[in-house]
């Protein structure tokens, strides 16, 4: 008979503190982090979600729905810089579920994220496929119909070959080591930063302030509906902070990466989301490429074109960062003992988990590949709405059980800060479709046979 304390054993967040040092190679300084984490925020955020949700959910009021999701992301981001400077380990929401809440909360929290960061990592890979489709016809090159797309997507396709190599591709980057593969991300995220800088800076100038009457065209329903959807463009710290045994000093560094990148992020979207609006009515606002139509619509379509390729370079890290995060993830489970050990090797020289690299490289490129890009999204979202869940509470948990242990940065307005990331994220759950639900049940089925098959029998604190 399985008892409830078995089942609810914690791992002592001291131990864990300081447990496996030197494993991970210390590689990350705090503007590499930061890089990480702002390169899995922005993405499609700007490049594709702004321009939809201003033309059919928010007109003008599309910069409301970023600084509400903002406000609510900020408030699970605060609890997760609070874990981050407390315990520098890889595995995030699955490390704090674990020595807080315990060994089953951190479980499933993991389990989930193991499908819902390789399912994003399939969904941007797809959406950067669209963008270089485009871009080839541009040119007036015409690529064989069998490798544009998913089956069912298209006359004659059967795979998405171009979304499979960029999985395989940031596979093969992140085995290169993590200080290789970090240096190639900051790089990236400043040509994407620049390229959002330069779209700010020249639409500035072709602002019309008549475009933002009237600011809530749809209501003020409609901006809190829009919230909702671009919620999903403004988390990425939470895959970054699986990096955190890699960081230099994660104890000072991991806390202020997490509130640079968001702070980072949404003043980018704020200001992005005020130039688009105000350079073309919403309701003539592409809403597939939002930029790109509205400086063609003032006659600046060379810039148009140069906003499709930062598009495609700046979601391209949005993939680097979420493979990141499920293959730390997947090495912190294993090292636990939740799942075969063997998926923990490291390679001895570069020091990463080369093997689940590898497999999560390749599990994503035939999600990629052969699945359509609304079938692949919609394995993504509730699993990384349930770790903020799991973080939020359990950093409130944590603060009243055990008040004497180090913390290098403390949520502010404890609890009501890290409750207000419970409640929206919650509140975000209750939006997702029913089949996202089913899918999400079968998922945690597998997960309860695995982890009273195997997880609980082989877990380093098992007596």
């Amino acid at each position: 008979m399985v008892s409830s304390r078995s089942v609810f054993r914690r791992k002592p967040v001291e131990l864990i503190a300081t447990e496996h040092e030197g494993e991970l190679s210390r590689s990350l300084g705090l503007w590499q982090l930061t890089a990480i984490g702002v390169g899995g925020i922005i993405g499609a955020g700007i490049f594709a979600l702004a321009g939809a949700v201003a033309n059919q959910t928010a007109g003008p009021a599309v910069l409301v729905s970023f600084l509400i999701a903002g406000v609510a992301s900020a408030a699970a981001a605060l609890s997760y810089a609070e874990f981050a400077g407390m315990i520098p380990k890889a595995g995030s929401a699955y490390t704090y579920g674990y020595a807080v809440l315990g060994e089953i909360v951190g479980w499933f929290i993991g389990w989930d994220l193991l499908l819902e960061y390789t399912a994003i990592v399939a969904v941007v890979a797809i959406g950067i496929s669209g963008y270089f489709g485009f871009l080839v016809e541009q040119l007036g090159v015409d690529l064989p119909a069998w490798m544009l797309g998913a089956p069912g997507t298209g006359e004659g396709h059967v795979v998405d070959l171009f979304a499979v190599v960029l999985c395989l591709l940031i596979a093969f980057l992140l085995n290169l080591g993590i200080r290789t593969a970090a240096r190639f991300e900051t790089f990236v995220v400043a040509v994407k930063v620049a390229v959002v800088l330069l779209v700010i800076v020249v639409g500035f100038f072709y602002v019309n302030t008549a475009n933002y009457t009237p600011f809530f065209p749809f209501g003020v329903g409609g901006a809190i509906t829009g919230a909702a959807t671009v919620f999903f463009a403004v988390f990425g710290y939470d895959a970054m902070s699986t990096a955190a045994e890699e960081s230099k000093d994660a104890t000072r560094h991991m806390p202020k990466a997490i509130i640079y990148s968001l702070a980072i992020s949404m003043v980018l979207y704020v200001l992005a989301t005020l130039v688009l609006t105000g350079m073309q009515n919403y309701r003539e606002i592409d809403p597939e490429s939002g930029f790109s139509s509205a400086f063609a619509s003032v006659g600046l379509s060379g810039l148009a074109t140069l906003i499709a390729v930062g598009a495609i370079v700046g979601i391209l890290t949005v993939m680097f960062t979420f493979m990141l995060g499920v293959t730390r993830v997947w090495f912190s489970m294993s090292r636990d003992g939740l799942l075969p050990r063997w998926f923990a090797k490291l390679h001895p020289v570069r020091r990463v988990p080369t093997r689940v690299t590898w497999i999560v490289g390749v599990a994503s490129a035939v999600i990629a590949g052969f699945l359509p890009i609304r079938e692949a999204a919609e394995l993504t979202n509730i699993g990384i709405l349930l770790a903020f869940v799991v973080v939020c509470i359990a950093v409130i948990v944590l603060r009243y059980q055990h008040p004497e242990l180090p913390r290098a940065f403390r949520t502010p307005a404890m609890p009501w800060v890290p409750a207000i990331g419970v409640v929206f994220s919650i509140w975000l759950i209750t939006f997702l479709a029913p089949l996202t639900w089913l899918r999400f049940m079968a998922w945690f089925v597998i997960g309860l046979i695995v982890y009273f098959v195997y997880s609980r029998r082989h877990s380093e604190l098992e007596p």
